[in-house]
């Protein structure tokens, strides 16, 4: 998907090409097979430097991140492939290089899944017009990349050096190409392997008896990644996708002991299916769905996700976040991704979502504040808390307050705020008593450019023994604002605050009387102020 196409609902059935689209203007650099060349090659490359001179000229804008990523040239759209090679986090995405702004796989990577480290472009386009989405399969020996040409069909690439730069295309044409009259779209693909068979999906609709779009992914396989055999639709029982959902960006994985399909609808944005994989029919049977985020996906909603496998029963998954301000409003970048988030299984239809990767090494200047009671309906403003690249942690006994809100990025007179309001025993409750989680920028910002968007409502299961407390877990960084209830669900919103002073933090409990177990905020260190590629020269 481009930048272009995320206002809209994209056109699947693109018109069979025949061309072969021009190699990408971009330079293109082949790299040596041991880290200690590769380092060494990196360190004096021009697109790294390039990169280098351009997140330093990025450094002041207002909006632009410090502990979250973003391209460092230019704007970018969906994560792909993100994957763990050799001791190594890996995240691709649709990057637009200014001298051939057609999408290329972009590529950082991390020892922590949070400090990035910019490397050149990894996939470029041709046969291929546009290096669309997809994901990536680690092998012993390799790492196999399966993306959307756009143009041509689903393409397969492949790459075993240490740090994933030298990536060479299994054939010079589409594996899986677009042709007319087929029984399935051509789109977003993701691969795994089973036995003696690769398996892919592509995603894309259905069209219902009245015209309506569904969702769907179609399944395939192969033994040798170039030549596949369509085998029939995959996902069965699927009672929880919208109807004018597609599935694009699929990816489909083992989570505890049920699998995981996460994909992206451009009509609701990101979702998910929770279900059992029935291996002798290659089928995948719904039991349960949810979503990642809760309103449309535009403006500065989340959009896509790339996910993989942590090693330990659970799957890590990032998005990218839409924007909600014209990109020449910010200096020609925009869109970011979200924090890294560990998905588990609590039961069989509640999962565990929490921030991951090594978020303890960015705190500094921690602040606390411990049993702070709050009168009902009476703001408390945090005088001495007060940042927008901050980390907060509030534990609260609500006991029977009717709601809490905790107000960031707070204008001294409350021009300005971004909120986030915690409603108990006020979810959906479908398996489980649940809660709701309100996270709300309509006064994030004064600019005329902004564009709010309808509050973000999403269930909160609860407990067993519910205790009246409830954790919120934040995270501030200059126009994202990201929220992890409980440990069990989260939201974000894209925000744009025109005051300088918009740096304040508040709450209140209405109805009621609670307090404020604790409160531990802490500033946030700037992961691109010292990339150095050589820290992975020990590995």
């Amino acid at each position: 998907m481009s930048s272009k196409d995320i206002f809209r609902f994209p056109d699947y059935q693109i018109t069979v090409q025949t061309k072969v689209y021009p190699e990408s203007k971009v330079p293109k650099f082949a790299f040596s097979d041991t880290i200690e060349e590769q380092i060494r090659e990196l360190k004096s490359n021009p697109i790294v430097r390039r990169f280098a001179k351009s997140r330093k000229r990025y450094a002041k804008n207002k909006y632009r991140p410090i502990y979250h990523f973003v391209s460092p040239e230019s704007t970018m759209n969906d994560p792909n492939g993100l994957c763990y090679w050799q001791g190594r986090w890996h995240l691709f995405y649709q990057g637009y290089p200014p001298e051939d702004t057609r999408v290329h796989w972009g590529h950082a990577v991390s020892d922590d899944l949070i400090h990035w480290i910019d490397l050149p472009y990894a996939i470029y386009p041709s046969p291929e017009q546009r290096c669309f989405s997809g994901t990536t399969l680690v092998e012993d020996d390799r790492v196999i990349a399966m993306y959307h040409g756009y143009g041509i069909g689903n393409m397969v690439a492949v790459c075993d050096d240490p740090l994933l730069l030298n990536w060479k295309k299994v054939a010079k044409k589409a594996v899986i190409p677009i042709k007319r009259n087929l029984p399935y779209i051509v789109f977003d693909p993701c691969i795994w392997k089973k036995g003696r068979f690769y398996y892919a999906l592509s995603g894309g609709y259905k069209t219902g008896l009245k015209g309506e779009r569904l969702r769907e992914q179609w399944l395939f396989r192969s033994k040798d990644l170039v030549h596949w055999e369509y085998l029939h639709p995959f996902v069965e029982n699927d009672r929880f996708s919208l109807v004018g959902d597609d599935g694009a960006c699929p990816y489909f994985w083992s989570i505890g002991d049920r699998h995981i399909l996460l994909y992206f609808s451009h009509y609701s944005g990101g979702k998910y299916l929770l279900g059992d994989y029935d291996k002798k029919r290659n089928k995948f049977i719904a039991d349960f769905g949810g979503t990642f985020n809760h309103r449309a996906v535009t403006p500065g909603g989340v959009h896509a996700p790339s996910a993989t496998p942590d090693g330990k029963g659970g799957v890590i998954v990032l998005f990218n976040m839409n924007p909600a301000i014209p990109t020449d409003k910010v200096g020609g970048w925009n869109q970011l991704m979200t924090l890294p988030r560990r998905l588990t299984l609590i039961d069989k239809h509640t999962l565990k979502i929490e921030p991951a990767g090594d978020i303890n090494s960015l705190r500094e200047h921690h602040q606390q504040v411990k049993n702070l009671k709050l009168p009902a309906n009476k703001e408390v403003v945090l005088k001495n808390i007060k940042g927008n690249a901050m980390e907060l942690v509030a534990e609260i006994a609500y006991n029977n307050a009717n709601v809490i809100e905790l107000n960031v990025l707070r204008s001294p007179d409350k021009q300005e705020f971004t909120r986030i309001a915690f409603y108990p025993n006020r979810g959906y409750g479908r398996f489980v008593r649940s809660d709701a989680i309100v996270l709300d920028n309509s006064c994030s910002s004064i600019s005329p450019d902004v564009l709010s968007r309808p509050p973000e409502i999403a269930d909160v299961p609860q407990d067993e023994n519910n205790n009246h407390k409830c954790k919120l877990h934040v995270f501030i960084d200059k126009s994202i604002v990201e929220v992890f209830v409980n440990d069990k669900q989260c939201a974000a919103v894209r925000v744009y605050p025109a005051r300088d002073d918009s740096v304040g933090v508040s709450i209140c409990s209405y109805g009621k009387p609670a307090v404020v177990k604790s409160l531990d905020a802490w500033q946030m260190k700037n992961i691109y102020e010292k990339q150095d590629i050589t820290q992975f020269i020990s590995r």
